[in-house]
C-alpha cells in the first residue's frame, strides 16, 4: 500500500498523457494534496491542476490575479517539481510503449512517485483525429494503426454541432436520433410560419405530427425538425438527413395541438408555445427545454484531412452521395462524394409555383392535359439537372424518375383545396373528388415508382427529355457529365424492358436535335424482392442496379418506416432485432437478399455496376458488408460521405488483417505428413 494522505508531502491524482478534449500533446489532469485517489472524483473537494498552464488558463476563466491562483490552485508543477517531472517521464515511457494515450492513476508518498494503474484513454472525436495523426507524425503508429483508431460513427461529432457537455439541460421528452446535430429555436408548428420567422431573421425548429412533401420548405428554412410520429427512414428523416438538418422523429410524448399552436408533454403539466425555445440534439433524440450551448464542428482541422486522405488511398469502395439539388450536390463533392448515387426528382417540385404546376398535370383528365402541364415542368427539371450534372462534372450522377404515390402532391385540408382550386380555376368538388379517386390505402404499395411509368408513358418521358437536353447542354459546353437514368420499382423484367426502350428512344431523339452525344445509362432500382430474386432476368436489361434498402427493407420485414416506431424500440430492447433495420442494414435477410441479387446479376452481366442508394449507405457496419459482397459503391447523405469513405477503408484493413491471421494460423499447423517421415 502507498498513501497520498499523509501530510502535505503527499499527493494523489489522475493525469491523461494528452489533451483529452483536444488532443493536445500536453500532459495534464487533477490532483488533490494529502488524500487518497478516490477524493479526487469524489467531488468533495475540488483539485488543483497538474500542469501550470492548466492552471492559469483555469484563474483566467474564473477572473482570479496570479497572486490568488497561486494561493488558492497552484499547480502540481509548482508544488512538487519533482514529482512533475517524474510523472511527465513515466507517462512518456508509458504512452510509448502502449503505443496510446494512456488514463494515469497516481500516487505520491513524501516525495516518492507511485504509479497505481494505466490504462487507454476514453476522448472526443476531435481529439481522437488529432491523436491518431500525431502519432503517426511522431512514429508511434502507422498510418493503418491511425485509420482504425477512429471510429466512423464518431465523425458525426466532428460533421455537425454537438452541445456543449458541461451546460446545464433540463429533458422534456426523447425520441429517434433521425438527423445528427444539435440545435436551439423558437417552436413553430408550420412550413409558412418557419418560413416566416427566418425572414424576420428568428432560428425556429419546425414541429409536426409529421412532415409531408408540402412542408420542405419549411424544414428547409429551420434550424431542426421535431416530430411525434415517424421512423429512422420516414420523411422527415430523409429530408433532413439529406439537408443536414438536425431532427429528432418518433417523439410520442409530445401531444400536438396545432389549433392551440402548443404541445403537451403527456403526464406532465409541461406545455409548449409556439414561440417558445427548445433544443433538439438529433445524434440522441433528445428535447431540451431552453436554449443549451452548443460546439461547432471541427471538420476543418489539418488533422481530419490527413486521415481521410490516408483512408481514401487504403478503400475500394467508392463514396456517392443523395443529393436532390444543384446546392446539395456542392455540398457533397465538398465532402469528398464521387459522384451522386440517388438524385429523386420528385424532391425538385416543391419550391415555388413547380408544385402547382405537378398538380396541374396530376389534375389532368387525359393525356393531352398531362402534357400540357408537362411542358411546363421540363424547364423547370432541365434547368436543375443543368446544376446538379455541372457541379458532378466527369462524376456518376444516378437520377430516379417519378417514384412517390400522386396522391402525396394534393393539398390534405380542405381549405388548402380551395386555395388550389382558385389558383387553377377549376370547381373545388372536382378536386376533392380526385383526391378521393387518388386515395390508396396502401400508397407505399400503390401506383407509384415504374407504375406510373407504364400507365402514364408521357411523365417518364417528359423527365428523360429534361435529363438528357440538360446533358447535352453542357457536354456542348465541354463539361463531362454521366447521367445513370434510374427506373424505380421494378420487379419484373418486362416492366424495365418496356420503360428502356422508351427511355433510348427519348434519348436518341434529343441528341439527334441536340448535336451532342453525352454518355449515359439506364439502370433499375432493386428495392421490391422479387427483382432481387430474379436479377439475373432483370441484369440482361439493366446498366446498373442500385439497391434502394430503404424499401427493400421494409418490403422484406413487412415494417412501415412511418408507423414501425411504436414497437420497434421493444423489439431492440427484447432482442429481436439486434438494432432498428431501418438504420443499420438487416444482415441475415435484406443482406442476403442483395448478395444473391449480386451474384445472380454478375453471372449474366460480369462487371455489372452496383451499389446502394438508402440510407445504410451511411452506417459503418452495412459499408463494412457491401465492400465485403463486392458492390462497386455507396450513396448516403452528404454530411454522412466522410463517415462512409472511413468505413469503407476500415473494411478493407479488417479484411486484410483476416487474412494475414488465417495466413498466420496454416503456416503454423505443421503438416502431419512431415512429422512422419523425420522419423
Amino acid at each position: 500500500m502507498v498513501f497520498g494522505n499523509l501530510g502535505d508531502d503527499c499527493a494523489t491524482g489522475v493525469a491523461f498523457t494528452r489533451d483529452l478534449s483536444t488532443g493536445a500533446n500536453e500532459l495534464n489532469g487533477d490532483f488533490l494534496i494529502n488524500a487518497q485517489g478516490e477524493d479526487v472524483v469524489a467531488g468533495i473537494r475540488t483539485p488543483q491542476q497538474i500542469t501550470l498552464s492548466a492552471s492559469r488558463q483555469r484563474a483566467q476563466r474564473e477572473g482570479c490575479s496570479e497572486d490568488e491562483r497561486k494561493e488558492r490552485n497552484p499547480a502540481l508543477e509548482e508544488q512538487m517539481p519533482d514529482c512533475f517531472e517524474q510523472l511527465k517521464a513515466v507517462a512518456h515511457t508509458l504512452e510509448s510503449h502502449y503505443s496510446d494515450v494512456q488514463d494515469i492513476e497516481f500516487t505520491s508518498e513524501h516525495g516518492q512517485l507511485w504509479m497505481l494503474q494505466t490504462r487507454t484513454a476514453k476522448r472526443t472525436a476531435a481529439a481522437a483525429v488529432q491523436i491518431a495523426v500525431d502519432m503517426v507524425y511522431e512514429s508511434l503508429i502507422n498510418e493503418e494503426q491511425a485509420i482504425l483508431r477512429v471510429a466512423p460513427a464518431q465523425l458525426d461529432q466532428l460533421l455537425h454541432p454537438i452541445l456543449d457537455p458541461e451546460a446545464p439541460k433540463e429533458l422534456i421528452a426523447r425520441g429517434l436520433p433521425a438527423s445528427p446535430g444539435a440545435v436551439s429555436g423558437e417552436v413553430v408548428f408550420s412550413a409558412e410560419d418557419a418560413e416566416a420567422a427566418v425572414r424576420a431573421e428568428r432560428q425556429v425548429i419546425l414541429v409536426r405530427i409529421e412532415t409531408s412533401p408540402e412542408d420542405i420548405n419549411g424544414m428547409n428554412a429551420a434550424e431542426g425538425i421535431l416530430t411525434t410520429r415517424g421512423g429512422a427512414s420516414s420523411h422527415a428523416a430523409l429530408v433532413s438527413r439529406g439537408m443536414g438538418k438536425c431532427a429528432v422523429v418518433g417523439c410520442e410524448a409530445l401531444e400536438i395541438d396545432y389549433t392551440q399552436q402548443a404541445f403537451q408533454v403527456r403526464g406532465t403539466d409541461l406545455v409548449f408555445r409556439a414561440g417558445d425555445l427548445i433544443t433538439l440534439d438529433g445524434s440522441t433524440g433528445e428535447v431540451f427545454q431552453g436554449r443549451v450551448p452548443t460546439s461547432a464542428p471541427k471538420m476543418e482541422s489539418p488533422a481530419f484531412k490527413a486521415l481521410m486522405t490516408w483512408a481514401d488511398r487504403r478503400r475500394r469502395l467508392r463514396v456517392r452521395a443523395n443529393a436532390d439539388t444543384p446546392h446539395d450536390a456542392q455540398v457533397a463533392r465538398s465532402f469528398g462524394a464521387e459522384g451522386i448515387g440517388l438524385c429523386r426528382t420528385e424532391h425538385m417540385f416543391f419550391e415555388g409555383d413547380r408544385i402547382d404546376a405537378v398538380r396541374e398535370m396530376i389534375l389532368a383528365d387525359d393525356t393531352i392535359g398531362r402534357m400540357r402541364a408537362l411542358e411546363k415542368i421540363v424547364p423547370m427539371q432541365k434547368a436543375d439537372f443543368v446544376g446538379i450534372l455541372r457541379a458532378m462534372e466527369g462524376l456518376p450522377v444516378t437520377i430516379r424518375l417519378f417514384d412517390p404515390p400522386l396522391h402525396e402532391f394534393l393539398p390534405q385540408t380542405d381549405k388548402d383545396l380551395e386555395e388550389l382550386a382558385g389558383k387553377l380555376n377549376i370547381p373545388v368538388g372536382r378536386l376533392h373528388t380526385k383526391r378521393n379517386v387518388l386515395y390508396e390505402l396502401n400508397p407505399m404499395l400503390g401506383h407509384r415508382g415504374c407504375r406510373l411509368g407504364i400507365t402514364f408513358p408521357e411523365i417518364y418521358e417528359a423527365q428523360v427529355t429534361a435529363i438528357m437536353e440538360a446533358a447535352c447542354e453542357l457536354t456542348r459546353a465541354g463539361i463531362t457529365v454521366l447521367p445513370e437514368i434510374m427506373v424505380p420499382l421494378v420487379g419484373y423484367k418486362r416492366e424495365l424492358e418496356i420503360l428502356r426502350k422508351r427511355i433510348a428512344h427519348v434519348c436518341a431523339e434529343v441528341i439527334a436535335s441536340q448535336g451532342a452525344t453525352p454518355h449515359y445509362l439506364i439502370g433499375t432500382m432493386i428495392e421490391v424482392p422479387r427483382a432481387a430474386l430474379r436479377a439475373d432476368h432483370i441484369a440482361a436489361v439493366a446498366d446498373f442496379f442500385s439497391f434502394g434498402t430503404n424499401d427493400l427493407t421494409q418490403m422484406t420485414l413487412g415494417l412501415s418506416r412511418d408507423d414501425s416506431g411504436k414497437f420497434l424500440p421493444d423489439y431492440v430492447s427484447q432482442g429481436i432485432f439486434p438494432q432498428d433495420p431501418f438504420g443499420a442494414l438487416d444482415l441475415d435477410g435484406v443482406g442476403q437478399l442483395i448478395e444473391l441479387a449480386v451474384r445472380k446479376g454478375r453471372a449474366v452481366r460480369e462487371g455489372l455496376k452496383m451499389g446502394i442508394c438508402g440510407e445504410h449507405g451511411g452506417d459503418p457496419a452495412s459499408v463494412e458488408f457491401c465492400h465485403s459482397i463486392g458492390l462497386d459503391y455507396v450513396s448516403c447523405s452528404p454530411y454522412r460521405v466522410p463517415i462512409a469513405r472511413l468505413a469503407a477503408a476500415h473494411a478493407v484493413l479488417k479484411e486484410q488483417m483476416a487474412n494475414e491471421r488465417r495466413t498466420s494460423r496454416k503456416e503454423s499447423v505443421k503438416p502431419s505428413g512431415a512429422v512422419l517421415a523425420q522419423g
